[in-house]
């Protein structure tokens, strides 16, 4: 009897035990969110990480991404973003000389080694930006475009409101250690992202090695900074950075199959973890997206009527190769696109330019190309009609 009495008092133990632990059990079991199971099967070691498709600006991996840290010299992509801007809207050409001020040339830190006086196009210095990461190079830059580098400072933070950057505070253009001078992953990732609508500068950012020798007795020799340029495959850009507080940073990108993948990297140990980070982080995204061609140049994109027989129109046409990359276990694939007309001539010739067509996926903008007249025509005085004209949107499946 005493022995069954034990029996029951173990049993009734165990099961105490028992339900004490459930709870344990159950919350041990539960799944972790997609960024926890990344984070845990690749193991970065970075303080601050992001990953993003950037045509579409899908953030796939974040860790700590809106923590503020130092940038380092990863400050440089809104350098040249501003940089490629003023380009862009014609303001200042790559071929302009620059000369270079007392200011610039007695920047400590990485530089192109410029001389007082020097003269240098703005081709040259954002080569020395973007390669050799050069902090005499990029106050040049912003002394020549804003005047003076406390000017352009003014610029940068400006753009980088427009842009969303919430985090993000710049005492300098070069990313040189200064007291509230901080960036988060996230915001980095954003600026990254519109640095790349100027396809251009990839040509500087995916140099490994340059020389500038004209006007010299010296030649300045150029190593990039980005060694994954040299060691990863499909590695263009963008830019590194490191001062003794904010460890090892970085801003890489790069292409495979027709995807780009933006791995940003903040506050890793060494330069060897930080390229181990982003190589980890660019290929998970590479084994999950894939690209998809929605039109070829030429294409018919839709059929644009002028009068309620239909009798006038034109085939509006891809004026470009148009693509969208996707996440490859997506099984719907619909895309929505809508007809944007800006014709504000009373008659086209075959080809030109007659508005844009934007493409949506999930709802969501992924991108635009333009469209152009497949033949010549006279559209009349009432096309102020359809100034601003926008077709409805339509679904089709890929």
């Amino acid at each position: 009897m005493k022995r069954t009495s034990k029996h029951i008092i173990k049993f009734i133990a165990a099961i105490y035990i028992f339900e004490l632990l459930l709870p344990l059990q159950i919350c041990a079991l539960e799944p972790r969110n997609e960024s926890d199971n990344i984070s845990a099967g690749m193991n970065i070691e970075a303080n601050s990480a992001l990953l993003m498709e950037p045509k579409s600006g899908k953030v796939i991996f974040e860790k700590n991404s809106d923590i503020k840290y130092e940038p380092a010299s990863v400050t440089k992509v809104m350098t040249m973003l501003l940089t490629m801007e003023k380009i862009a809207k014609k303001e200042i050409s790559m071929s302009d000389k620059v000369t270079i001020s007392e200011n610039a040339k007695k920047m400590g830190g990485s530089t192109m080694l410029l001389d007082l006086g020097e003269i240098r196009t703005v081709e040259e210095l954002l080569k020395g930006v973007a390669i050799a990461s050069g902090n005499d190079a990029a106050v040049a830059l912003g002394e020549y475009i804003s005047g003076s580098e406390g000017e352009f400072v003014i610029l940068m933070n400006k753009r980088a409101k427009e842009l969303g950057m919430v985090n993000t505070t710049f005492k300098n253009c070069h990313g040189l250690p200064e007291n509230g001078h901080v960036m988060t992953a996230k915001d980095i990732a954003i600026m990254s992202q519109e640095l790349l609508k100027h396809e251009q500068v990839l040509k500087y950012t995916g140099t490994y090695m340059e020389t500038l020798s004209e006007g010299r007795r010296t030649p300045i020799e150029m190593v990039n900074h980005n060694k994954l340029v040299r060691f990863f495959d499909g590695c263009d850009g963008l830019k590194t950075g490191f001062t003794s507080k904010a460890k090892y940073c970085i801003s890489a990108t790069a292409t495979r199959d027709g995807v780009r993948m933006l791995a940003v990297i903040m506050g890793a140990p060494t330069y060897k973890k930080r390229n181990r980070d982003a190589s980890i982080l660019l290929n998970h995204g590479f084994s999950k997206f894939q690209k998809i061609d929605i039109f070829k140049k030429g294409d018919k994109v839709e059929k644009i009527t002028f009068n309620k027989s239909g009798s006038k129109f034109l085939i509006a046409q891809a004026n470009e190769d148009f693509a969208i990359t996707i996440e490859r276990n997506k099984k719907n694939r619909k895309i929505d696109k809508k007809i944007i007309l800006a014709m504000d001539k009373k008659a086209y010739k075959k080809g030109d330019i007659i508005g844009k067509c934007e493409i949506f996926f999930e709802d969501a903008k992924v991108g635009e190309f333009e469209i152009c007249s497949d033949r010549d025509i006279k559209i009349g005085g009432f096309i102020n009609n359809l100034i601003n004209n926008i077709k409805d949107l339509y679904d089709y499946a890929i």
